[in-house]
């Protein structure tokens, strides 16, 4: 089931808002508790494979996490450059494919460096030679290495570098339909920063995950609602019994008036919350300040 909508901005000269088709059926957005389980696990993975860069570049590396969302993978195919490099990763039991893309150009850098070059000039985009390409396999070997740490129980599945495909667009990693966590990576190698993706299919790391939603305490919700409103500030006041004036007296009220109030001088006070008189109280001091006693209550807590 899908919706779709056109909405008018009502503004002249400016152009309607198009709201996007919505899947009701395949939601591609992850529950802020999965989302945060997964911004911890590819947090820890970018740590670890920043580590390895630098050991096996031999320059200094950092890899960061920005973002972790779910999408499917025609969307994430679409935001990907025409020509770059995805090594595609085999997943045991799933015919989706697990994606790590990165440009060429950053990859060749790196492989420069492993080879005890500098990387300049910077590289082209182009296609591995076979040695660049056995190098840059074993890169990602020790980058899959280093998720299968990071994601622990969340990946039970057996994943494997497969293919190379420098084309985003023709290479099929999964059908299109299929949803995919995609993690987005900024990877800085000496002096040189490029942006990297990582796609896992959905169905390998989901279940894992759990419902999403907190776990149900074991405290009732009424007893729960009685501890929260008992740390909620309320304004108390002291009031005197309620005087009948005619407006005509109001308004010709001046100062030094006296306003006669029908309040015994021997009866306590009331004690008022939100307009409710909730007990009765002797005015007091307690060092230099007002104070009251309670006399009784009207209303007693169970």
């Amino acid at each position: 089931m899908t919706v779709q909508e056109h909405i008018s901005t009502g503004v002249p000269g400016k152009a309607a808002r198009a709201v996007e088709v919505y899947d009701f059926s395949r939601p591609t957005t992850l529950a802020r508790d999965h989302a945060r389980v997964l911004e911890l696990a590819f947090e820890t993975f970018a740590r670890q494979w920043g580590t390895q860069l630098t050991a096996q570049v031999r320059v200094i590396s950092q890899v960061t996490c920005e973002q972790v969302v779910m999408s499917g993978y025609d969307e994430y195919a679409a935001s990907l450059p025409a020509t770059t490099t995805m090594v595609l990763c085999t997943v045991e039991g799933l015919e989706a494919q697990a994606v790590l893309q990165f440009p060429s150009a950053a990859a060749l850098f790196w492989v420069a460096h492993m080879l005890g070059g500098t990387g300049l000039p910077a590289p082209p985009e182009r296609p591995f030679t076979q040695i660049e390409q056995a190098l840059v396999r074993r890169l990602m070997d020790d980058a899959l290495e280093d998720l299968r740490y990071s994601l622990g129980a969340l990946l039970t599945l057996p994943i494997a570098v497969g293919g190379i495909q420098y084309n985003s667009q023709f290479a099929q990693a999964a059908a299109t339909s299929d949803l995919m966590i995609v993690a987005s990576f900024i990877i800085r190698v000496g002096d040189k920063t490029t942006a990297a993706t990582l796609a896992l299919p959905a169905e390998a790391l989901l279940p894992q995950l759990g419902e999403p939603g907190p776990p149900m305490s074991a405290t009732p919700p009424v007893d729960l609602l009685r501890a929260q409103l008992g740390w909620v500030p309320v304004d108390v006041s002291l009031r005197l019994a309620h005087a009948r004036v005619l407006p005509s007296a109001i308004l010709a009220l001046g100062v030094g008036d006296v306003l006669a109030i029908p309040h015994p001088t021997h009866r306590p006070l009331d004690l008022v919350v939100d307009g409710r008189t909730l007990a009765r109280a002797a005015v007091g001091s307690t060092g230099s300040r007002l104070a009251c006693i309670i006399i009784d209550t009207e209303e007693k807590t169970p």
